[in-house]
């Protein structure tokens, strides 16, 4: 007979973030400056199942092998956070093909109807003329190395449906 630890939320406390694990973590992300930019710390774990892709790989790389109750703090390059800015992600719209003329003002994120059909795609307004509308589609927080501070809340396996 052996003896299986297990911490207070019932998870096995020998497993490790891993493939195929459901992981709930606590997080905050700081820009460069220490900025605080998101956080899950007094609000609701972030859950995801490690390895299915919905986390850039410089958030998800440092989890692996984590256990629960361990912290962790890296700083994460654009190339595995967000991507570089790429200048080729900025447009020069018609202001004309702009239904809400009055919703054009500089910093406002709009949606727009994604050129591939994959449905919807947030842009910037960055400046606005008479004529034209400049939007930058990068990501918000593109071209910039982040502060990533974890903490493992819970390692499971995942269940699938």
């Amino acid at each position: 007979m052996t003896d299986k630890s297990c911490d207070q939320h019932g998870n096995d406390a020998g497993l490790a973030a891993d493939d195929n694990m459901t992981i709930a973590i606590h997080f905050t992300l700081r820009l460069e400056d220490g900025t605080e930019v998101d956080t899950t710390r007094g609000k609701r774990q972030a859950e995801f199942v490690f390895g299915d892709g919905n986390l850039p790989p410089g958030f998800e790389k440092p989890i692996r092998g984590m256990r629960v109750g361990e912290t962790r703090l890296v700083d994460v390059a654009p190339e595995h956070a967000f991507g570089p800015w790429n200048p080729q992600n900025v447009q020069m719209l018609k202001r004309a093909d702009f239904e809400d003329q009055d919703a054009l003002e500089e910093g406002v994120v709009m949606s727009f109807a994604d050129p591939t059909g994959g449905g919807e795609l947030p842009g910037v307004i960055k400046s606005v003329d008479e004529r034209q509308v400049e939007v930058d589609f990068n990501h918000p927080l593109a071209g910039r190395t982040l502060s990533f501070e974890v903490e493992v809340l819970a390692v499971t396996p995942a269940t699938t449906h």
